[in-house]
């Protein structure tokens, strides 16, 4: 007998999203967090600078879920596997978070993609949820902390070597050590540097300081690190961290996050956090100069069989 297809609890309705929802999918998201990890980690810029990326269709990629005109839930799907999902907590347990599991898969089909998968708090009951639908995990991350008080120990650079804000003119090459550093581990396509723009200079919010560079003495960008401060202003955030592959093990990451979290300071900030997964290998290097696990989430994904339907449903 064929699976039953999930609905919707009678009397929500849905849509597709629009960049005017930005805040309420905040509101939703924050409410979700709160309830699962007991702080609230994302911002409303991150909404709003991901949803600028012009490779991003808005209107085809993402559902809300509405009680009247309150959004309840939703569920987004950026480039092939990257889905983003919320449901109120006061509407759990409703099937709403199945159904919207189902769009999302039905969606990855109608756009070729071979598998969906989304980050979800270990233990929580996204997770539960998505491991009984069979997602299994791909990877795990977490997101880990500098005590307030606490330095990273300094780091000397090499002869010749600068770790300073980038120039204007820099913002192709820091795209090129982030991506070639990020693809080494990550199956995805490479980011269009108009997405990265978006996401960085884009930014509402943003300022220089925000983007940092090491150069090597010829004046070429060999490593990267975007920090970005809390909309509280008490947190500097390390939102991306990469170094050139033939330019490691001579203290670069160290010395990018020293220079980070210093400029955070310098605007306000107490607090220092960034994240990792287990793709990297990295935990070990960031705990070793005094930062600590706050949160683990897991990224449950699942295969997707493309049907002949779906292959029609693209033309």
């Amino acid at each position: 007998m064929p699976a039953r297809v999930p609905t919707l609890p009678e009397g929500l309705t849905t849509r597709p999203l629009e960049k005017t929802d930005a805040h309420a999918v905040f509101v939703l998201m924050a409410a979700q967090e709160q309830e699962d990890i007991g702080e609230v980690a994302i911002e409303e810029a991150d909404i709003v600078s991901d949803w600028a990326k012009p490779s991003h269709d808005l209107g085809t990629r993402s559902v809300g879920v509405l009680d009247g005109d309150t959004l309840v839930a939703y569920a987004e799907l950026m480039g092939a596997d990257r889905a983003d999902t919320a449901v109120l907590p006061a509407y759990r347990g409703r099937g709403i978070g199945t159904w919207l599991a189902h769009w999302l898969q039905d969606l990855g089909r109608r756009v070729g993609s071979s598998v969906i998968g989304m980050p979800v708090p270990q233990g929580s009951p996204g997770d539960r949820l998505l491991e009984a639908l069979g997602y299994h995990v791909r990877w795990t991350s977490w997101v880990l902390k500098l005590p307030e008080g606490a330095t990273i120990p300094h780091r000397e650079l090499p002869e010749g070597y600068v770790v300073r804000a980038a120039e204007p003119d820099e913002l192709r090459a820091a795209h090129d050590v982030l991506e070639d550093a990020f693809l080494e581990w990550s199956r995805r396509d490479r980011e269009p540097f108009e997405d990265f723009v978006a996401a960085t200079s884009g930014r509402p919010g943003f300022e220089p300081w925000n983007l940092r560079v090491a150069v090597d003495p010829a004046g070429e960008v060999v490593g990267v690190s975007l920090v970005l401060v809390s909309d509280t202003g008490t947190t500097g955030y390390v939102d991306r961290l990469a170094v050139r592959r033939d330019q490691r093990h001579r203290g670069l990451a160290q010395a990018l996050l020293v220079d980070s979290f210093a400029r955070a300071r310098e605007h306000g900030t107490s607090t220092s956090e960034l994240s990792t997964d287990s793709r990297t290998g990295a935990l070990t290097l960031y705990e070793r100069v005094g930062m600590v696990p706050t949160s683990t989430w897991v990224n449950r994904g699942i295969d997707l069989v493309i049907t002949e339907e779906s292959v029609v449903a693209r033309r």
